[in-house]
């Protein structure tokens, strides 16, 4: 065989490829078309609801060479109908299920919702922040639902409890007729193990019991564009461990908390719209390093915006065209103990915030206060933030 003949077969083995999933007989699902990338391939999907989560464990690109998801707009929706030949009613209107879901602990059960004709029910509970009690199944109202521990099958030291979910339901509606869902997938984006090189974008996680976008252990050089969370049950991204990851586009909305991120991460966020989250809007903690450029935030969750360290070390926190704006109260943001942040062209609106860590302010206003004090300041830019706000947000 001639080496010119070997240099071309080898350039086309080498050769980036499409990989259509659902299209390709080798690719008829997300996992296996991220199984089967290499370096430098795309991974296609439609512009579709897929009832599906991505899952990226110790996957690795190449320099110059990443391995990409594109959505091209898809939805992985975390949600599933319930079934109700599942469920048994044990007294007029209440239905009760003690298989629900396979892996159960307290984080899930602090995390969980129901969906009644597409409304989220979290029963005034969320999992970084108040949470009322759980209800007894007798106390239930129509359109609510509890969960009911039972200890005599918890093997300790698991963190696996069991119970029963119940359901309650107006007088005469069925099960069938209720249109029910629940969240039987933990995240739309999962990361676990070390991964490198990778790119996700133009993709929107909804509904799933945990985040929007889940990233844990050790990934480099990872990238995602245009990405949106909406109504999962706890953050809309959030970094563990040693992640390391850069995001330009993201909108998160309706969730638990809006971003949170924590241990020795390294993040940095461009462009980015949050509104109607729960516990947080914007969290930060532990020895992390991150970056927080042109964010809009109209911020109505119970905390509106924490950044603290650890004794161990500092959280350190750089932000530059930041716009919060409170809608409602408590008006109080926090910049605790081992916390190091440095805040410019910044605005934070009906807002306060308490320092016990270190601050550098450089044009920013607090409540319309120049800060520091007696310096001429403008803020963020107010009008080129806006333009962040989705086409279909409503207020």
């Amino acid at each position: 065989m001639k080496p010119t003949f070997l240099l071309i077969l080898f350039a086309i083995s080498a050769a980036a490829r499409d990989i259509h999933v659902g299209k390709d007989k080798d690719a008829p699902t997300i996992a296996q078309g991220i199984k089967l990338a290499l370096p430098g391939d795309i991974i296609h999907l439609e512009p579709k609801v897929y009832h599906d989560y991505a899952g990226f464990y110790r996957k690795n690109g190449e320099p110059g060479k990443p391995i990409t998801l594109d959505g091209h707009g898809a939805i992985l929706d975390g949600s599933d109908p319930i079934d109700p030949a599942q469920w048994t009613e044990v007294s007029p209107g209440l239905f009760a299920n003690d298989h629900l879901i396979a892996r159960n602990d307290d984080a899930i059960i602090g995390r969980w919702f129901f969906l009644w004709n597409g409304q989220m029910n979290h029963m005034g509970r969320t999992s970084k922040g108040r949470s009322a009690p759980l209800k007894k199944p007798e106390e239930l109202q129509p359109g609510e639902w509890t969960f009911v521990k039972d200890p005599s099958r918890e093997k300790p030291p698991s963190r696996q409890i069991y119970g029963s979910f119940y359901l309650k339901l107006p007088a005469g509606q069925s099960l069938a007729d209720a249109a029910i869902r629940a969240p039987m997938r933990s995240a739309g984006v999962q990361f676990s193990g070390d991964n490198a090189h990778l790119v996700i974008k133009n993709i929107t996680a909804t509904h799933p019991y945990n985040d929007g976008f889940n990233i844990h252990g050790d990934c480099r050089e990872v990238i995602f564009e245009n990405i949106a969370a909406i109504e999962c049950g706890d953050d809309g991204i959030s970094a563990h461990e040693s992640a390391q990851y850069r995001v330009d586009g993201f909108v998160s909305i309706g969730n638990s908390t809006g971003i949170t991120d924590t241990g020795t991460a390294q993040t940095s966020y461009t462009n980015v719209f949050l509104a109607k989250n729960i516990g947080f809007d914007l969290y930060f903690l532990d020895q992390g390093r991150y970056t927080l450029t042109n964010v809009l935030v109209f911020s109505s969750a119970q905390n509106p915006f924490t950044v603290t360290g650890r004794a161990a070390g500092d959280c350190q926190m750089k932000m530059d065209n930041v716009l919060i704006r409170r809608l409602v109260e408590p008006r109080m943001g926090n910049i605790l103990s081992h916390a190091v942040v440095e805040a410019k062209n910044c605005t934070f609106e009906n807002l306060d915030v308490k320092v016990t860590g270190s601050v550098q302010w450089d044009n920013c206003l607090i409540n319309g206060k120049p800060q520091p004090a007696g310096s001429p300041a403008t803020g963020a830019d107010e009008k080129e933030l806006l333009k962040l706000v989705p086409q279909n947000f409503i207020p």
